[in-house]
Order: C-alpha cells, then structure tokens, then sequence
C-alpha cells in the first residue's frame, strides 16, 4: 500500500512538514501492515510547477511526482494558510494534475496557521477543492495553529493530538477496506484467465436472448 504526503510549507524547519509527519506516523500505525510512505515537499517543486502553467507539460521530475500522487492508495494533503485560504502554490501544484486523477481517492485534509481564526480554511477552501476533484475525503480536516504546539495542559489547545488520531483513523479505516482494482485478464476472484473454460460461468449474449422469447405453441 503507498501513502503520499504533500506538504506546501514554504520553511525549513516547517510547522506543516511537523503536521505531515505526525499524520502520516498516526495512519501507518493504524494499518494492518506499515505501508510505503512517501513525503512531497511542493516548496522543492516551484519552479517545475511554474514552468508547467507556461509550457502546459510538466518537466520529468514534476512528472514522477504526479504520477505517484496519482498512482497512491491514499493522500495527505497539507498546506498553511494565507489570507485565510491555501498557499498558491498549493492550489497550483493540483491545477497540473489532471482533474479526473484523484477520483474516488481517500484523502486526509490539513492546515497550519498562525490563528485558530483561519481554521475555517478546511471548509471553505480545502474541502470544497477536493470535492470538485471527486476525491473521498475523511469526515476531520486537523487545523493546527501556532499555540496547538504548546502543550501546557491547555484541553483548547492540547487537542491536536486527538484530532491527528481520528482524522488518521478515518483514513486508515478507508484504506484497509479499499479493495485492489482486478487487473486486465483476470476473474473477479482474482484468478488469471488463462483458457475459454474459466469463463464457463459466463452466460452467452444469444443464450441470455432465447430464454427472454416466449415459447412457441
């Protein structure tokens, strides 16, 4: 199973990349077996991202990266907040990826900020975002402001914790019951198709036609 994470911080150390991380710690945890995690930093792809808007082609590193976002089981996606809706750079990392690509895909939505105020972001930008992109969002978006990382026994404060547990269950809980996609040439049951006899339980198109005729006198 691969998990991808993309995180838009624009800093290094990042309260965002933090964010990723915990998320993606929680979730793995979660899952029956530990999956293949891989962490996007978008602040690295910029200039391959601007070059794409221009040229309409992503170059071959932004290319591999889309195609593991898109080719992933699940996503966490992660971006701070800037008056109060995500980094454009966030937006357009997701404005090259094809808009039928994320389709039915679990995805687990994040912010940081610098406010409590901005955590509305999640609703009114993120969600709807990815709802247009037809993705299957986790019902808890983890907003995560500057005071969330205190931890001086503050319950308004110190729920960050919580809300990366159940956010992460959420995700996991639709990773483990997303079932693999059959390959070309196989049954439903996942066996090859090797010969005409293993689709003997398949009724003919002209056989299914003559039972629907009535009989004859």
């Amino acid at each position: 199973m691969k998990l991808v994470v993309v995180a838009a911080g624009l800093t290094q150390p990042s309260s965002t990349r933090l964010l990723a991380d915990r998320l993606a710690e929680a979730t793995s945890g979660l899952l029956p077996e530990p999956p293949e995690v891989r962490v996007v930093e978008l602040r690295e792809l910029a200039v391959d991202v601007a070059n794409a808007f221009v040229t309409g082609f992503p170059n071959t590193r932004l290319r591999e990266v889309i195609e593991a976002v898109t080719a992933a089981d699940g996503l966490i996606a992660v971006t701070p907040i800037f008056s109060g809706s995500y980094s454009g750079l966030f937006k357009s990392f997701f404005d090259v990826i094809d808009p039928t690509a994320l389709a039915g895909k679990p995805v687990l939505l994040a912010a940081t900020g610098g406010t409590a105020r901005h955590s509305l972001a999640l609703e009114h930008a993120l969600r709807p975002l990815f709802s247009y992109l037809r993705a299957v969002v986790v019902p808890t978006a983890v907003y995560a402001a500057a005071e969330d990382w205190g931890g001086g026994g503050d319950p308004f404060t110190d729920g960050l914790g919580e809300r990366i547990a159940r956010a992460a269950g959420e995700l996991a809980d639709l990773l483990a019951r997303r079932a693999p996609e059959p390959r070309e040439g196989t049954r439903a049951d996942g066996r090859q198709v090797e010969d005409l006899e293993d689709l003997e339980d398949v009724v003919p198109f002209e056989q299914q036609l003559a039972a629907l005729r009535p009989p004859t006198a």
